[in-house]
């Protein structure tokens, strides 16, 4: 029997379809990445209004494709809106974000006596981690590691704690044998979750800090990323650990979302402008190579043109090696669906482009400031006749080489930033 995936959204999503993809295998289904399958898998997402539609107008797709085709739906979208999603034409199985590890067990139901399945409403209420692992990652060559689901922080303008809860961790020893077994078959791993850093506050005494040292003493794990982290968790444990580290990568993703104190304080982020910058020189002094990229909102109700230019020097400033923008989408059910002062689509669309070019510049001067350097890459596909890869600090590269140098990791000379690519050449 064929099944196809359709997954949007971000890095956990991923994970998740690939582990359901690792239970489906061992019943015997076939993957298939284009065509008619027997059954398709669309992991929603729905952390903006354009997530959204992409994800109803991909089950409605799908339907039209092969309408006898049974069509299970999980994510955040049906986790929120499952009765919505439940009735939708072609949906036998809406789980939610939980109990994924029961949807082979749901489609052989389904397949036998045409028994749908709707999952009970989500709540807030701490969860057990759910169990969901992988020893292999097939799609890619860098590994993706879920270590954790849910948030605590409740930033107001963010819906995803009310789709996948507070936090919940999972345990130690699930996270040092998923990372054991993915070490075989992958040059890196990448450490991800809902609030990454909040790993461990459900658990007793142990912390991400922890998990971080137990993960370097791992044989044979070459590499460790921290997908992103928040600003207030990288404490000086954890930075003297990734210091004393020769497995995790010198580059952090550490979302700033705004350079104006008064958007911050409406966010409810739980840090100013000066703290964020102090402990970014603080990073600096004592992870000199570190590479830091960011996240950054625009468009916030209430964000004045002030409030804008305090986030673009902000951003100059530190000179991140990349941004990543998104304009403000309004979400039901957050606290700042209800503010006023929302900011008209054109002025969202001509600062988010403003955004966009100084995140260019800033990431040109970052690539050339290692040109003729040699970097740490992980050759991961052959496109265009060159292998392609990111290095430690998560530059983009093209080299040539043989193809069986793939999901190794290569010393590889910068040449040359044509940026989002760049080039080089083996050593």
């Amino acid at each position: 029997m064929r099944v196809r995936f359709v997954t949007l959204g971000c890095k956990v999503n991923t994970y998740e379809s690939e582990a359901v993809w690792e239970l489906l295998e061992k019943d015997g289904y076939e993957r298939c990445d284009r065509g008619k399958a027997d059954v398709y898998i669309v992991n929603t997402c729905m952390v903006t209004r354009t997530a959204e539609q992409k994800s109803r107008q991909q089950i409605h797709h799908l339907n039209r494709e092969n309408n006898e085709a049974a069509i299970v739906v999980m994510g955040c979208l049906s986790a929120l809106k499952e009765d919505e999603i439940a009735t939708t034409h072609g949906v036998v199985i809406t789980i939610g974000t939980k109990d994924r590890n029961k949807i082979p067990g749901l489609l052989k139901n389904y397949f036998e006596d045409k028994k749908k399945y709707r999952a009970p409403k989500e709540d807030l209420q701490p969860l057990a981690y759910d169990n969901l692992s992988l020893s292999k990652f097939q799609s890619h060559q860098r590994a993706f590691l879920k270590i954790e689901d849910g948030c605590d922080n409740f930033c107001s303008y963010c819906i995803i704690p009310y789709t996948r809860g507070r936090v919940h961790s999972k345990p130690r020893e699930m996270v040092l044998e998923e990372a054991s077994l993915l070490a075989m078959t992958h040059s890196e791993i990448v450490l991800t979750g809902i609030h990454t850093g909040g790993y461990g506050k459900d658990l007793n005494g142990y912390n991400f800090n922890d998990l971080l040292r137990d993960l370097d003493r791992i044989p044979g794990l070459k590499r460790v990323r921290i997908s992103a982290i928040e600003i207030s968790e990288l404490t000086m444990e954890v930075i003297e650990t990734i210091k004393n580290s020769k497995k995790i990568v010198p580059h952090l993703h550490v979302p700033l979302q705004s350079g104006s104190d008064k958007i911050l304080k409406l966010m409810n982020r739980h840090y100013d402008k000066e703290a964020y910058l102090a402990k970014i020189n603080e990073l600096k002094a004592n992870l000199p190579n570190l590479a830091l990229t960011t996240d950054v909102i625009v468009g916030f109700p209430g964000e004045t043109e002030t409030d804008f230019s305090e986030t673009l020097k902000l951003i100059e400033t530190i000179g991140f090696n990349e941004l990543h923008v998104f304009p403000y989408s309004k979400r039901t059910m957050t606290a700042a669906a209800l503010f006023s002062g929302e900011i008209q689509g054109p002025i969202k669309k001509e600062r988010a482009k403003r955004l966009i070019d100084l995140g260019t510049k800033l990431a040109k001067e970052k690539i050339k400031e290692k040109e003729g350097q040699f970097l740490n890459v992980i050759a991961e596909q052959k496109k265009d006749g060159f292998l392609d890869g990111h290095s430690e600090e998560y530059i983009h590269v093209r080299f040539q080489g043989s193809d069986t140098l793939i999901g190794t990791v290569v010393k590889v000379k910068l040449i040359k930033e044509d940026y989002p690519l760049s080039y080089g050449e083996i050593a």
